[in-house]
């Protein structure tokens, strides 16, 4: 569906790129600025919503919920990425149940209430999973943006990819307009007549800690030889913990890289500022850099808003196997829990205990094996507990669970060493990662 507001952005160039890639839009909504309780009032009983996740979470408008949920007799709460503990976490069953694609510690002391549901998903699959036409519709989306900018238009901020289509397609969008949030510009600006209803709550954005040099030494050997596999030249993809912000650090050498990843970091900033990022580069994003999510550290966020040089973008530009196998020199950075002789990778849950899902870690890695000289690097420290447990294990057996499948090994990095077994049979890449293991490890890892 053309709506009057796709016809605007269509002149914007830093929306207009991404339109081909978002669901359609409902048309004009009501735009109807109102209070918390009026919102929520429009939830109907037993209704699927969708809240936005990560740094993007509405919680004046989950607050809300939580203290009229006598209204209901149930609500289903879709969710991914949480990064606290919403006011609605507190009320299990009275009356909501939980479903996420992506679990976090944040759910720990729901697992044993018998209302959360994992549904497994991909990022990319955010992008049409729950429309209208998806696999698992739902009727309301709740979602956090900026005060209007000067166009008259608000934006998602610093966690857009998974929300923009649901957005642009819900049968019912509430959104809670935040003065504190930046604007960001792309497919994350969103014009007030696209919201049935506008909630003013200005409250902060939880910040996420400052990075720091990580003086851990083993991680820092990882980072640096995961550093040197990468070309100049490359697009970088790279995901949320303290192994790629590393291997960030050690790039002040390279030349002409770009980014188009689901994450965007200060370390981005930083090798922008020392001109490794280049942004006068003509390559796939036209000298953009392109982003899902934004760590929400303090600097991050003044850096970000309103400036042009970053793109939010929607999950089918960000992730979709279409886009990303396009991008020459595609080079994706990932860590996990421990990876398999075989090449298998589990980056979610330890012992059958859920840390985390899938995110962004197919699609990349799937796409790494696509792209023209494109490169998979997974890096990860050789033990866990002090040693005491190696993370290059024999297999992944149940409980546990596989993320990324033998198929898609590429380069896997240790303290020890770097793995290159893309291409190797089995027997010839169990070798070779049971020589980047931790020594005392293996003996109980030696092939037969």
């Amino acid at each position: 569906m053309s709506t009057a507001a796709d016809n605007r952005a269509a002149n914007d160039p830093r929306r207009a790129r991404f339109l081909p890639y978002m669901a359609p839009s409902q048309g004009a909504r009501a735009g109807k600025w109102v209070s918390a309780a009026e919102a929520i009032a429009a939830i109907a009983d037993k209704s699927r919503v969708y809240i936005a996740a990560a740094s993007g979470i509405p919680m004046g408008l989950v607050e809300a919920m939580a203290e009229y949920r006598q209204r209901w007799t149930h609500i289903e709460l879709v969710m991914a990425y949480m990064v606290r503990r919403p006011t609605v976490f507190e009320y299990p069953g009275k009356p909501f149940s939980y479903t996420t694609t992506q679990a976090t510690p944040a759910f720990k002391y729901l697992w044993d209430t018998g209302t959360v549901s994992i549904l497994p998903a991909r990022y990319s699959d955010l992008a049409g999973l729950f429309l209208a036409t998806g696999a698992y519709p739902v009727e309301v989306a709740l979602v956090q943006v900026s005060a209007p900018g000067p166009e008259g238009r608000v934006s998602l901020g610093t966690s857009a990819g998974g929300a923009i289509d649901i957005t642009r397609s819900a049968p019912l969008v509430i959104a809670q307009v935040n003065d504190q949030v930046p604007y960001t510009f792309g497919a994350s600006e969103f014009e007030l007549s696209e919201f049935d209803f506008l909630v003013e709550a200005s409250e902060p954005v939880r910040p996420a800690p400052e990075p720091t040099f990580n003086e851990d030494q083993i991680l820092q050997k990882v980072a640096s030889q995961a550093a040197a596999k990468i070309a100049n030249g490359a697009t970088l993809q790279f995901g949320v913990g303290d192994i790629p912000d590393a291997i960030l650090s050690h790039l002040s050498g390279h030349q002409n890289l770009s980014v188009h990843s689901g994450m965007f970091s200060m370390a981005c900033v930083d090798l922008l500022e020392k001109g490794v990022i280049s942004s006068n580069s003509k390559g796939f994003d036209d000298g953009y850099m392109v982003a899902a999510e934004v760590s929400n550290t303090v600097s991050m966020m003044r850096w970000i808003d309103r400036n042009p040089q970053l793109l939010m973008a929607p999950a089918r530009y960000t992730h979709g196997a279409g886009i990303l196998s396009r991008i020459r020199q595609f080079t994706s950075l990932q860590s996990a829990i421990e990876v398999a002789l075989d090449g298998s990778v589990n980056s979610e849950t330890v012992n059958g205990r859920v840390l985390s899902g899938p995110g962004g870690a197919p699609d990349y890695a799937f796409a790494a094996c696509a792209a023209e000289n494109g490169h998979s690097i997974l890096a990860l420290k050789s033990t866990a507990a002090r040693g005491a447990i190696s993370r290059i294990v024999a297999s992944i057996d149940a409980p546990d669970r596989i993320t990324l499948p033998a198929y898609t090994a590429d380069i896997i990095v240790t303290e020890y060493g770097v793995a290159e077994v893309r291409g190797l049979p089995l027997q010839a890449r169990a070798e070779a990662l049971c020589a980047i293991a931790h020594p005392d490890h293996q003996a109980n890892l030696k092939p037969d």
